[in-house]
């Protein structure tokens, strides 16, 4: 069986400029792409624009048993994160990428310089995948994902444009409290939407762990508009 290289693509600017390293590197490549329907929606159009810089296509991959929807596994599932992680991740992304994968395929990740220890950590816990991360071996940091993107005459992605970090879920439930003062600003709506997700599965459900907190869990509706 042929080896394969896959480019796992989120739709951000450091897997994009892994996948373009990757493409230099080896020529043939797999991009795949795990759809999330609660991403904000221009991403969809710097998929667009990346698979015109990559001179080929990402293949996109999309969950049936939920529609795709965080939303719904939080509900359908009745957790929303804790010690297992954050539920729709393994669901919508982590499920979708493990039903790719083939024996013997090479998996390539976007993780940057300053992502060594989450490299580290994801080898030692998938030891039946061998993961590549070109950009610690160019040491490439972040930063230099962005300016990248932008010399290559591409828009970054809205949620990079506003200020936030990552191109990820429109309210992701790994953001910390200043995360979710500003998604309170930027998208109400969506603010309450997860606020109200949270409420109707109880306490053990709250975004914020005692860790965070200093004493008991702690819900968005809770969260002071100073904090973070």
């Amino acid at each position: 069986m042929t080896q394969r290289i896959v480019c796992h693509f989120s739709c951000g600017a450091a897997s994009a400029v892994a996948a373009k390293l990757a493409i230099a590197r080896h020529g043939e490549v797999e991009i795949i792409n795990a759809y999330v329907a609660e991403e904000h929606e221009d991403n969809r159009r710097f998929l667009a624009d990346c698979e015109r810089w990559f001179g080929r296509p990402v293949t996109v991959l999309r969950d049936e048993k939920y529609g795709a929807s965080t939303d719904e596994v939080w509900k359908r599932e009745r957790y929303m994160r804790g010690l297992r992680g954050a539920s729709c991740t393994r669901a919508l992304k982590g499920k979708m990428l493990d039903g790719f994968r083939r024996p013997g395929d090479v998996t390539v990740i976007g993780y940057t310089a300053e992502e060594q220890d989450r490299f580290e950590d994801f080898v030692e816990r998938h030891p039946d995948i061998t993961a590549k991360a070109p950009l610690i071996e160019a040491g490439l940091f972040k930063a230099d994902c962005l300016a990248m993107i932008e010399r290559a005459g591409i828009e970054l992605p809205l949620m990079y444009r506003l200020g936030y970090r990552n191109a990820n879920c429109v309210g992701c439930i790994k953001g910390g409290k200043g995360y979710w003062n500003k998604i309170r600003v930027d998208f109400p709506t969506r603010f309450e939407a997860v606020a109200a997700i949270e409420e109707s599965l109880g306490a053990r459900a709250y975004l914020f762990p005692p860790k965070q907190t200093g004493g008991q869990r702690t819900s968005l509706r809770d969260l002071l508009p100073h904090e973070g």
